[in-house]
Protein backbone atom coordinates (compact mmCIF):
# COMPACT_ATOMS: atom_id res chain seq x y z
CA UNK A 1 0.00 0.00 0.00
CA UNK A 2 1.53 3.09 -0.73
CA UNK A 3 1.81 5.55 2.50
CA UNK A 4 -0.70 8.45 2.56
CA UNK A 5 0.33 12.18 1.24
CA UNK A 6 -0.66 14.56 4.03
CA UNK A 7 1.34 17.12 2.31
CA UNK A 8 -1.83 18.07 0.72
CA UNK A 9 -3.06 19.47 3.62
CA UNK A 10 -4.34 22.74 2.53
CA UNK A 11 -3.93 22.42 -0.97
CA UNK A 12 -6.41 24.27 -3.09
CA UNK A 13 -8.74 21.75 -4.71
CA UNK A 14 -8.53 21.86 -8.31
CA UNK A 15 -12.65 22.38 -8.71
CA UNK A 16 -15.24 25.17 -8.56
CA UNK A 17 -16.89 23.87 -5.55
CA UNK A 18 -15.01 24.97 -2.58
CA UNK A 19 -16.13 26.12 0.85
CA UNK A 20 -13.22 27.96 1.06
CA UNK A 21 -14.31 31.25 0.49
CA UNK A 22 -16.75 30.88 3.47
CA UNK A 23 -14.02 30.05 6.21
CA UNK A 24 -13.47 32.96 8.36
CA UNK A 25 -9.79 34.00 9.80
CA UNK A 26 -10.62 33.31 13.16
CA UNK A 27 -10.43 29.47 14.40
CA UNK A 28 -13.17 30.66 17.28
CA UNK A 29 -15.71 27.80 17.39
CA UNK A 30 -18.95 29.98 17.62
CA UNK A 31 -17.74 32.43 14.58
CA UNK A 32 -16.58 29.06 12.94
CA UNK A 33 -19.70 27.56 13.22
CA UNK A 34 -21.73 30.77 12.25
CA UNK A 35 -20.05 30.90 9.45
CA UNK A 36 -20.29 27.52 8.10
CA UNK A 37 -24.89 28.16 8.01
CA UNK A 38 -23.95 30.36 5.41
CA UNK A 39 -22.02 28.03 3.53
CA UNK A 40 -22.74 27.25 -0.21
CA UNK A 41 -19.51 26.26 -1.49
CA UNK A 42 -21.20 23.18 -3.01
CA UNK A 43 -25.00 22.28 -4.41
CA UNK A 44 -25.65 20.09 -1.18
CA UNK A 45 -26.82 23.23 1.52
CA UNK A 46 -29.78 23.66 -1.19
CA UNK A 47 -31.55 20.72 0.01
CA UNK A 48 -30.58 20.07 3.03
CA UNK A 49 -32.27 21.21 6.14
CA UNK A 50 -29.37 23.30 7.47
CA UNK A 51 -26.01 22.70 8.28
CA UNK A 52 -24.57 20.31 11.13
CA UNK A 53 -21.28 21.34 12.22
CA UNK A 54 -19.28 19.51 14.77
CA UNK A 55 -19.84 19.11 18.74
CA UNK A 56 -17.94 18.52 21.50
CA UNK A 57 -15.54 20.14 24.06
CA UNK A 58 -12.94 22.36 22.58
CA UNK A 59 -10.24 20.85 24.44
CA UNK A 60 -11.53 17.29 22.97
CA UNK A 61 -7.97 15.11 23.12
CA UNK A 62 -9.83 12.71 20.65
CA UNK A 63 -12.02 13.71 17.13
CA UNK A 64 -14.35 11.46 15.55
CA UNK A 65 -14.95 12.09 11.87
CA UNK A 66 -17.79 10.13 10.09
CA UNK A 67 -19.18 10.82 6.70
CA UNK A 68 -22.09 13.44 6.64
CA UNK A 69 -25.05 14.44 8.54
CA UNK A 70 -28.18 11.71 7.96
CA UNK A 71 -32.05 12.65 8.41
CA UNK A 72 -31.93 12.26 12.02
CA UNK A 73 -28.80 14.71 12.27
CA UNK A 74 -29.97 17.15 9.60
CA UNK A 75 -32.99 17.91 11.40
CA UNK A 76 -31.83 18.42 15.30
CA UNK A 77 -28.71 20.28 13.79
CA UNK A 78 -26.78 17.68 15.78
CA UNK A 79 -23.73 14.92 14.53
CA UNK A 80 -23.93 10.94 15.04
CA UNK A 81 -27.75 11.14 16.55
CA UNK A 82 -29.59 9.08 14.61
CA UNK A 83 -29.41 5.47 14.58
CA UNK A 84 -25.44 4.90 13.65
CA UNK A 85 -24.90 7.37 16.82
CA UNK A 86 -26.55 5.13 19.12
CA UNK A 87 -24.06 2.42 17.95
CA UNK A 88 -21.21 4.87 18.40
CA UNK A 89 -22.50 6.18 21.77
CA UNK A 90 -22.65 2.28 22.79
CA UNK A 91 -19.08 1.45 21.54
CA UNK A 92 -17.65 4.31 22.90
CA UNK A 93 -18.97 3.47 26.53
CA UNK A 94 -17.58 -0.26 25.97
CA UNK A 95 -14.20 1.05 24.56
CA UNK A 96 -13.65 3.29 28.41
CA UNK A 97 -14.17 6.22 26.11
CA UNK A 98 -15.85 9.12 27.49
CA UNK A 99 -18.46 10.52 24.78
CA UNK A 100 -18.57 13.68 26.47
CA UNK A 101 -14.61 14.59 26.30
CA UNK A 102 -14.66 13.54 22.31
CA UNK A 103 -15.42 16.16 20.10
CA UNK A 104 -17.55 14.36 17.12
CA UNK A 105 -18.09 16.20 13.03
CA UNK A 106 -18.54 14.79 9.95
CA UNK A 107 -16.41 15.05 6.72
CA UNK A 108 -19.34 16.83 4.99
CA UNK A 109 -21.84 19.27 6.77
CA UNK A 110 -24.97 19.14 4.44
CA UNK A 111 -27.02 16.05 4.04
CA UNK A 112 -27.41 14.56 1.17
CA UNK A 113 -30.28 12.40 0.53
CA UNK A 114 -32.71 11.34 -2.57
CA UNK A 115 -36.24 11.09 -2.02
CA UNK A 116 -37.47 7.20 -1.68
CA UNK A 117 -40.02 5.77 -4.59
CA UNK A 118 -43.02 6.97 -2.65
CA UNK A 119 -41.39 10.15 -2.01
CA UNK A 120 -42.26 9.87 2.15
CA UNK A 121 -38.28 9.48 3.20
CA UNK A 122 -35.47 10.75 2.27
CA UNK A 123 -32.78 7.91 1.82
CA UNK A 124 -28.92 8.48 2.13
CA UNK A 125 -26.55 9.70 -0.87
CA UNK A 126 -23.09 9.30 -0.40
CA UNK A 127 -21.21 12.21 -1.18
CA UNK A 128 -18.71 12.30 -3.84
CA UNK A 129 -15.48 13.12 -3.86
CA UNK A 130 -15.83 16.55 -5.19
CA UNK A 131 -18.60 17.53 -2.44
CA UNK A 132 -15.89 15.96 0.30
CA UNK A 133 -13.00 18.40 -1.02
CA UNK A 134 -14.98 21.30 -1.23
CA UNK A 135 -16.49 20.92 2.31
CA UNK A 136 -12.67 19.68 3.71
CA UNK A 137 -12.01 23.55 4.71
CA UNK A 138 -14.39 23.40 6.99
CA UNK A 139 -13.55 20.51 8.50
CA UNK A 140 -9.43 21.74 8.70
CA UNK A 141 -10.93 24.60 10.51
CA UNK A 142 -12.62 22.17 13.21
CA UNK A 143 -9.26 20.39 13.86
CA UNK A 144 -7.21 23.43 13.80
CA UNK A 145 -9.50 24.89 16.47
CA UNK A 146 -9.48 21.85 18.79
CA UNK A 147 -6.10 20.84 17.98
CA UNK A 148 -7.10 16.70 18.99
CA UNK A 149 -4.20 14.64 19.75
CA UNK A 150 -5.78 11.54 18.35
CA UNK A 151 -8.49 11.35 15.19
CA UNK A 152 -10.59 8.76 14.14
CA UNK A 153 -11.62 8.18 10.68
CA UNK A 154 -15.05 6.67 10.76
CA UNK A 155 -15.45 5.01 7.18
CA UNK A 156 -14.15 5.59 3.49
CA UNK A 157 -15.41 9.49 3.36
CA UNK A 158 -13.55 10.97 6.50
CA UNK A 159 -10.63 9.18 5.25
CA UNK A 160 -10.67 10.42 1.89
CA UNK A 161 -10.84 13.64 3.47
CA UNK A 162 -8.09 13.69 5.82
CA UNK A 163 -5.69 10.76 4.64
CA UNK A 164 -6.89 10.23 0.72
CA UNK A 165 -8.33 7.71 -1.56
CA UNK A 166 -7.39 4.71 0.86
CA UNK A 167 -9.34 1.44 1.05
CA UNK A 168 -10.79 0.88 4.83
CA UNK A 169 -9.75 -2.57 4.54
CA UNK A 170 -6.30 -2.43 4.21
CA UNK A 171 -5.83 0.70 6.80
CA UNK A 172 -8.42 -0.59 9.52
CA UNK A 173 -6.64 -0.21 13.06
CA UNK A 174 -3.46 0.81 11.63
CA UNK A 175 -2.40 4.11 13.66
CA UNK A 176 -0.61 6.99 11.81
CA UNK A 177 1.53 9.04 13.42
CA UNK A 178 2.64 12.79 13.29
CA UNK A 179 0.18 13.17 10.90
CA UNK A 180 -0.47 17.46 9.77
CA UNK A 181 -3.78 17.07 11.57
CA UNK A 182 -2.64 15.20 14.85
CA UNK A 183 -0.35 13.19 16.89
CA UNK A 184 -2.03 9.73 15.90
CA UNK A 185 -4.73 9.41 13.25
CA UNK A 186 -6.67 5.93 12.54
CA UNK A 187 -8.96 4.85 10.23
CA UNK A 188 -11.97 2.34 10.98
CA UNK A 189 -15.43 1.66 9.66
CA UNK A 190 -18.33 4.11 10.38
CA UNK A 191 -21.10 2.84 12.54
CA UNK A 192 -23.46 2.51 10.13
CA UNK A 193 -21.83 -0.01 8.51
CA UNK A 194 -22.57 -2.32 11.46
CA UNK A 195 -26.45 -1.59 11.19
CA UNK A 196 -25.83 -3.45 7.68
CA UNK A 197 -24.15 -6.34 8.67
CA UNK A 198 -26.18 -9.75 9.12
CA UNK A 199 -27.89 -10.33 12.19
CA UNK A 200 -25.33 -13.40 12.47
CA UNK A 201 -22.32 -11.63 11.67
CA UNK A 202 -23.48 -8.21 13.92
CA UNK A 203 -22.27 -8.69 17.33
CA UNK A 204 -18.23 -9.74 15.82
CA UNK A 205 -18.76 -6.61 13.64
CA UNK A 206 -19.26 -4.60 16.62
CA UNK A 207 -17.00 -5.61 18.58
CA UNK A 208 -14.12 -5.28 15.79
CA UNK A 209 -15.55 -1.40 15.68
CA UNK A 210 -15.46 -1.52 20.35
CA UNK A 211 -11.61 -2.44 19.69
CA UNK A 212 -10.34 -0.30 16.98
CA UNK A 213 -11.59 2.88 19.65
CA UNK A 214 -10.38 0.61 22.56
CA UNK A 215 -7.04 0.62 20.38
CA UNK A 216 -7.22 4.41 20.05
CA UNK A 217 -7.89 5.36 23.45
CA UNK A 218 -4.38 3.24 24.81
CA UNK A 219 -2.56 4.30 21.83
CA UNK A 220 0.49 6.55 23.50
CA UNK A 221 1.10 9.87 21.81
Amino acid sequence: MNNPDFSRRNEPVTTPMSAFPYIPETRDWDELAKAACKCKGCPLYAAATQTVFGSGPLDAKIVLVGEQPGDHEDKACQPFVGPAGHILDKALADAGIDRAEVYVTNAVKHFKWEPSPNGDRRIHEKPNRREVMACRPWLEAEIDTIRPEKIACLGATAALALVGDVSVKDMRGQTLRETSYASLLMVTVHPASILRVADDDRADAYQEFVDDLRALKEATI
